[in-house]
């Protein structure tokens, strides 16, 4: 037997798992830096100095919802959970880690219907879409806290390294984006 059919054996039976741990690592990384890049043409930082943010930030959304879906679906032929579409699809139903599991699955809910609703906002009115759309930073963070709860690789030092890396900025963007406003104000009222 040849060394790629002996890994191909070991790996046969994992592949699913495989696939949807790899899907929810890239979703990670995918959210944080969309959550950066939508926070990002929101500040003085870089407003106006790069004309395709929203393309972008677009793009990463899309991907990031691509990877959510494939990160819940390739867990349907997981042989070891075994899970049905509903214990992947509805919060408290999965027995399987249900705090996390659920927070990960309320994160993909709340983060799918504001991200799409972008597609819908002449209907919504850009006010209320910008009111609702706020709330992805609670998805993103109920990711997060998913990722780092559930997932396989949460305790290994590379993969806190990592995500470390992807969401600082994110955390560190969107806490200037709520405080340093209020602050400015507070300062230009005081001259």
């Amino acid at each position: 037997m040849s060394q790629s059919t002996t890994i191909a054996a070991a790996v046969a039976p994992h592949l699913y798992w495989i696939v949807s741990r790899a899907a929810g690592i890239a979703a990670l990384l995918l959210s944080s830096v969309s959550v950066s890049a939508g926070l990002l043409m929101r500040t003085r930082l870089l407003k106006g100095r790069l004309p395709d943010a929203r393309v972008t930030h677009e793009a990463l959304s899309l991907a990031t919802l691509a990877a959510l879906a494939v990160h819940g679906l390739a867990l349907l032929g997981d042989g070891y959970l075994r899970p049905s579409l509903g214990d992947v699809a509805v919060p408290f139903l999965s027995g399987y880690r249900t705090v996390w599991t659920t927070t990960g699955i309320v994160a993909f809910w709340i983060m799918a219907a504001l991200g799409l609703s972008y597609y819908a906002r002449a209907h919504i009115g850009v006010q209320r879409w910008r009111s609702m759309h706020r709330f992805v930073a609670v998805a993103w963070i109920l990711g997060v806290a998913h990722s780092l709860g559930e997932g396989t690789d949460a305790g290994q030092t590379w993969f806190l390294v990592m995500t470390a890396i992807a969401v600082v900025p994110a955390l560190a963007l969107l806490l200037y984006r709520h405080f340093a406003p209020a602050a400015s104000g507070r300062l230009a009222g005081a001259r």
